[in-house]
């Protein structure tokens, strides 16, 4: 199979919406997209830049976070596999400069539409328009519901919730308390205080870079 080859299976298995071979403006945007591979720790797009392209994430996960006026990190959502970035559809299509900033979280395989071929794609093909249209009102619902969370939800729930989301089989959590923090948008200190409660009442250990779940009962409880 060349490369071509691999990438047209890709696109289709990501977003079989976007294959309908019933649509030609479709067929011009897959045969136009670029298939990137994009590092860990890759800055894909920061605050005050010009949108000008259109990322489609078949693998691996980009997350966009705000920086506040204090200085401090708010994570507003992440693009996983199969989806695109929501600040990146509204800048792309009310012209503005991006507010936040996208970071690859792992190594990421992305399609990337240059900005003339998104604004041919949704001039011609309403199934284009469709899947961009659903996704951005997905995302915005998701955003209210994070902003709802942090303003009302307590730092002790939405902490269990998170370490419980990302544990792993064996309920090991590798993240600092700064990326923590971030995560949930509160201060390392307050992370670091619920932390050590947690670990007072042997439902986790805590090590450098590393959180071990010990009680998943009592931290699902928590979340109820």
């Amino acid at each position: 199979m060349t490369d071509t080859d691999s990438a047209r299976a890709l696109w289709v298995q990501r977003f079989p919406a976007l294959a309908r071979k019933d649509d030609p403006a479709l067929e011009a945007l897959a045969g136009r997209a670029r298939l990137v591979e994009i590092p860990a720790g890759t800055r894909v797009f920061e605050p005050g830049a010009r949108c000008e392209t259109y990322l489609l994430v078949a693998e691996g996960s980009v997350r966009v976070q705000l920086l506040t006026e204090s200085g401090r990190e708010l994570v507003l959502y992440h693009v996983g596999a199969g989806d695109s970035c929501v600040l990146t559809t509204s800048c792309l299509l009310g012209g503005d400069r991006y507010p936040a900033e996208g970071l690859t979280e792992t190594k990421v395989r992305a399609f990337v539409v240059a900005a003339s071929d998104f604004d041919a794609a949704m001039e011609r093909s309403g199934n284009f328009r469709r899947f961009v249209f659903a996704r951005l009102g997905e995302r915005l619902t998701a955003i209210l519901a994070r902003i709802e969370e942090i303003a009302t939800g307590r730092i002790d729930n939405r902490l269990a919730a998170l370490l419980l989301r990302l544990a792993d089989e064996a309920g090991r959590v590798r993240a600092t308390h700064r990326e923590l923090a971030v995560e949930l948008g509160t201060a390392r200190e307050v992370i670091s205080r619920h932390l050590k409660h947690f670990a007072e009442q042997g439902w986790i250990s805590a090590g450098r870079g590393e959180v071990e779940i010990q009680d998943r009962a009592a931290l699902e409880r928590l979340c109820d």
